[in-house]
């Protein structure tokens, strides 16, 4: 990750223990000049990037006092640095943070998408694979839906992917419990308000009646929580099963429950427009010209 020069903050200096000063109770971010953005990252941001800890957990290590830039101790995370800062946790360099990565990732039933549980139930993070460094999920899934889950290693990387104007299709096969007819569909396609909250319009296509069943295609582009099973439970259809089956240009494929693959950087840096790359679906196609 490249990050423009600038000098260090104030925010990088301890506070004065002079007896002609009075010490000062809290660090202030360095003045940014009106119109201007602050140079270089956040300095919990750089301490995730490296994998030192998630952002939220490095801010409390500055507040402990763990973490030096350029031999001051700093007590506040709010402070900018760039790759020229000298940054140490516990006396120790950081190492050299990584490049955005993507996995794909099968989640099976059973497992709750979230770091800890406060019912001590079964987490994603307790079966993935133990050489996989520290990743963070791209949206959710919950304990009773399956399929493709994408974790990345990058925070700024997992925001892109969450916003709702990155315009992502997210496709899923639903099996319902019910008759439903193509018209049974018809208040969704249009958009709900359910609970008070407004859902945006889904595309979906009634696939095949099975038994007592129905399996229903079903392609939304927010992740509100439980939208789909709320939704279908508008129309009185409930959810019986739920996988996700693609994120945008990412797809599940033949991966295996709890089966974890990585992205070649290379599609990567293409589908997030990475280092200047064009995603594929603004790239104009290429014509021939017959001599």
């Amino acid at each position: 990750m490249n990050r423009k020069p600038t000098k260090p903050g104030p925010s990088s200096k301890p506070a004065s223990r002079s007896s002609a000063r009075p010490p000062k109770t809290a660090h202030k971010a360095p003045a940014t000049p009106a119109g201007a953005s602050p140079e270089g990252d956040r300095i919990a941001k750089v301490l995730a990037r490296a994998g030192v800890a998630s952002r939220r957990e490095a801010e409390r290590m500055i507040g402990a006092g763990r973490v030096s830039v350029n031999g001051k101790v700093i007590d506040s995370p709010a402070l900018n640095v760039t790759d020229k800062a000298r940054i140490m946790v516990d006396g120790k360099p950081i190492a050299e943070p990584e490049p955005e990565r993507i996995w794909l990732y099968h989640k099976p039933l059973g497992l709750v998408t979230t770091n800890s549980d406060e019912k001590g139930r079964t987490t994603i993070f307790d079966k993935l694979p133990p050489e996989l460094p520290r990743v963070m999920t791209v949206g959710r899934l919950d304990i009773n839906s399956e399929g493709l889950l994408l974790l990345t290693n990058d925070g700024g990387v997992k925001r892109k992917l969450e916003l709702p104007e990155t315009g992502w299709l997210r496709k899923y096969r639903v099996r319902v419990n019910g008759r439903p007819t193509e018209d049974t569909f018809a208040p969704l396609r249009k958009g709900i308000v359910v609970d008070g909250e407004k859902f945006q319009p889904m595309e979906l296509t009634l696939d095949r009646q099975q038994g007592a069943n129905a399996w229903v295609s079903v392609g939304l582009r927010e992740g509100k929580n439980r939208e789909i099973r709320r939704a279908m439970e508008t129309i009185g259809l409930s959810v019986n099963r739920l996988i996700r089956v693609s994120y945008g240009p990412f797809q599940l494929g033949n991966l295996k429950a709890g089966a974890v693959e990585e992205l070649r950087r290379r599609v990567v840096r293409d589908q997030l427009g990475l280092d200047g790359a064009v995603p594929p679906e603004s790239r104009p196609t290429p014509t021939r010209r017959r001599k």
